[in-house]
């Protein structure tokens, strides 16, 4: 006991420990809704100062994973602390214990960039190797970071650039590239410390030559084709959305904002915006695609489909009304293959591991629709009214593996749908919009966003336009979306030459060490 607090103390005096802090907290002003885009190369800079590539070695290693892992503890601590307002306010636990899972959590997260910084310094001979394989252990350790426990990927230093001009190459190198480039430009700002003009000059050249050559190579343009979108956010209290008594009120107001706006190519309604159960809501399901279809539209819509016979219980995205443009009659059959269901579920949300251990716990692990089944990983478009829609329900837009995975080259819009009600007025639901613009620019195809009670916004990743609805409202927006045709070279490829690049870096930076 008394050496962990001689440790302890010898810890809270490193003023390299608060410096390591305070690089990791600032992280968050280069996020949504601040969008500070270069304060990510500046706060990357001051951790590798704070660890110091001139010393390397077994020796160092220790120290270099303590200062990753109180910079990580800054990054993710501010960064996610929305996440605290979902387990106070409906997890029903005492402050001390939801603080503890947060730290807990952060804790968690922090390993990650640790990670990252022990294995740099441990096989690193110096500087001239420690920023190639500072790049290369990045990308392992944030490909963890996104796999490991079903993965959290939230936050990753490429969003930083949703707003940035490097966002020119998220179409060629995706936000995992990007990442990978905020790593670059922050060991590069370091070396000028060092007065070494040639690293800084040559990352810049490098990024300089990506982004000329993106600006002259693109295939991505507007097709000369349009479609009207009308978004409806009910703005429904998230301790009212699945109590039983409110069912029909949520549907009717939904029914209500929708009725004097059919004329849209497209109607768009967010998650489980119909709360009951979808076998049980046939005759409201039928009325709604009559209507859809009598005034030659579609609508989509999110809901629970609950069946009886296998005990299977799916997040779903449905299609009422015209499949086709020039349909008589609405195509909505209950179990027809015109659905999405969710396969990123949300842990503890969505599922609850060790569930017999953790729900009798606290309410947290026992929320109202936590027993989920995964629907496939690669799916068919939805098709509504002739238009082909890549689906992606809430959490799962965080994922760009899994949402390239369903681009199909006739996609024709990204469309994903959420309830960010669990994070109140905080930066969750900002964030999550800047991470869904990510994917639009990744896969250069317009997004529609909808959620219960914001953010729903409609975005163009060639323009760079957005339209936004109000937050805490219940509104509708009706938007003309220009549609794009083309496929981006991330749509095609994903990261796989980002991977080469990295693998080049590892050999370069372990055949300096071996070298010597």
């Amino acid at each position: 006991m008394k050496k962990l607090l001689t440790k302890l103390t010898l810890l809270v005096k490193d003023k390299k420990v608060w410096l390591a802090l305070v690089a990791g907290l600032i992280l968050t002003f280069g996020y949504a809704p601040y969008q500070i885009w270069p304060i990510a190369f500046f706060s990357i800079a001051a951790i590798i100062f704070f660890i110091n590539p001139n010393n390397t070695g077994k020796a160092h290693a220790k120290t270099a994973a303590k200062y990753g892992f109180i910079f990580g503890l800054g990054w993710f601590g501010a960064g996610i602390s929305w996440v605290h307002v979902s387990i106070a306010t409906f997890g029903g636990m005492p402050l001390i214990a939801s603080l503890s899972l947060m730290a807990l959590l952060c804790s968690y997260l922090a390993l990650f960039p640790a990670l990252a910084f022990w294995a740099t310094t441990r096989f690193a001979s110096g500087p001239k190797s420690f920023g190639a394989l500072l790049i290369a252990t990045f990308a392992m350790s944030e490909y963890l970071r996104g796999v490991v426990l079903t993965g959290f990927p939230w936050l990753s230093f490429g969003y930083t650039q949703t707003d940035g001009p490097l966002r020119i190459l998220a179409p060629y190198i995706g936000e995992f590239g990007l990442t990978l480039s905020c790593v670059a430009v922050g060991f590069a700002l370091y070396r000028l410390t060092q007065k070494d003009i040639k690293t800084p000059l040559i990352t810049t050249a490098a990024l300089a030559l990506l982004i000329v050559g993106a600006l002259n190579t693109g295939t991505n343009r507007y097709s000369g084709k349009e479609m009207s979108t009308l978004l409806v956010q009910g703005n429904i209290k998230q301790h009212l959305r699945f109590e039983p008594s409110e069912f029909w009120t949520t549907m009717s107001k939904y029914q209500d904002l929708t009725r004097p706006h059919w004329d849209a190519d497209l109607v768009v309604w967010p998650e489980a915006a119909v709360p009951e159960i979808e076998m049980l809501a046939d005759s409201y399901l039928a009325n709604l695609d009559s209507a859809a279809s009598f005034n030659k539209t579609a609508l989509v819509t999110g809901i629970v489909d609950y069946q009886l016979d296998t005990k299977t219980i799916y997040n779903t995205l449905i299609v009422v009304g015209n499949k086709e443009r020039n349909d008589e009659h609405g195509h909505y059959r209950y179990l027809d293959k015109n659905r999405y269901r969710k396969h990123q579920l949300l842990p503890i949300g969505e599922f609850v591991p060790f569930q017999d251990i953790l729900r009798p716990i606290a309410p947290l692990f026992d929320l109202p629709m936590s027993s989920f089944t995964r629907g496939d990983r690669v799916q068919n478009n939805l098709r509504a009214n002739g238009f082909n829609l890549l689906p992606a329900i809430c959490y799962e837009i965080v994922f760009a593996d899994l949402v390239r995975g369903n681009y199909k080259s006739d996609s024709d819009l990204l469309f994903t749908v959420s309830n960010d009600a669990w994070f109140g007025d905080s930066i969750g639901p900002l964030q999550h919009m800047q991470i869904a613009r990510m994917r639009a620019l990744e896969l250069q195809r317009p997004l529609v966003r909808v959620t219960n009670n914001g953010v729903s916004a409609v975005y163009d990743p060639i323009s760079h336009t957005q339209q936004t609805m109000p937050q805490f409202e219940a509104a509708t927006m009706k938007a003309d979306i220009k549609l794009i045709q083309g496929d981006s070279v991330y749509s095609q490829y994903g990261n796989a030459f980002v991977w080469g690049f990295v693998v080049l870096l590892g050999i370069s930076g372990f055949g300096v060490r071996f070298r010597k």
